[in-house]
């Protein structure tokens, strides 16, 4: 059965007070929340606010931490880099790879999106492994041929058993940050598509029971239309993280 999850991604925002209030804000609208308690919810701080994430998180169902990002290498001599390992030693359990971010701004490619993949699950952390395309790839009706290309080349190494513990996130570029949103028919196609491509590779059962997250200005306002497409399985939020009451309002928006 697929997991309906809502995954905050806080990106580089909030110095340390203001992380932590925050993550009290949100731990305490859920401590008692029973209509949010079946759903996986996930805050993705930057990397020196995450031991204080989890700590928060103690007690509360099925709230977990996640990183943003993690080394290609598993350690040694990478200033400035941190380690999937270092990272489940603070008690995280998600890591985002292939965010659209990274891909643009630092230039990661697909061999070291599959390195990052590998050595998140050999540290039994889930991978939200990210996909989508910009807006000059969608206005040359080649979305399908990339997002393809992009799961192809950095996750379909994986024995099914492996791919079973992905999460996948499909983030149309050109509606991150920019106020503009897929519509949720457009948002379920390219769902639907990963779910049919991933069937042809792994069989039914592991595609049927794959999480896809949608994540391009999700919000409490647009949530509820696009959770309620069959093949959406909930949110990788942005900006509408940062703030308790809509990220709170955005894990009430499946449909009951």
């Amino acid at each position: 059965m697929r997991k309906k999850i809502v995954a905050g991604n806080w990106k580089m925002n909030k110095l340390y007070s203001e992380a932590v209030e925050l993550v009290d804000e949100i731990t305490i609208m859920l401590k008692d929340d029973d209509k949010a308690g079946d759903i996986i919810k996930i805050i993705i701080p930057a990397f020196p606010y995450i031991r204080k994430v989890v700590r928060h998180s103690h007690g509360i169902k099925n709230l977990f931490t996640g990183a943003q990002n993690c080394a290609s290498e598993e350690g040694g001599a990478y200033t400035g880099e941190v380690s999937a390992a270092m990272i489940k030693s603070l008690e995280a359990d998600y890591i985002i790879i292939g965010h659209s971010e990274r891909r643009s701004y630092y230039k990661e490619n697909y061999e070291d999106l599959k390195k990052k993949v590998n050595i998140c699950l050999g540290q039994s952390l889930t991978p939200i492994f990210c996909v989508g395309e910009t807006k000059e790839i969608r206005h040359t009706n080649k979305h399908f041929e990339v997002v393809e290309e992009q799961i192809k080349n950095s996750l379909f190494h994986l024995s099914a058993d492996e791919f079973s513990k992905i999460v996948l996130a499909y983030e149309p570029v050109w509606a991150i940050g920019t106020g503009l949103t897929a519509t949720s028919g457009q948002a379920q196609e390219m769902h639907h598509f990963i779910r049919k491509l991933i069937e042809k590779h792994y069989g039914k059962v592991i595609a049927n029971n794959i999480s896809i997250l949608y994540g391009g200005s999700c919000n409490a306002k647009n949530a509820a239309e696009l959770f309620a497409c069959p093949d959406v399985d909930g949110g990788l939020i942005g900006g509408a993280a940062l703030v308790a009451k809509d990220f709170i309002t955005i894990i009430h928006s499946f449909p009951q």
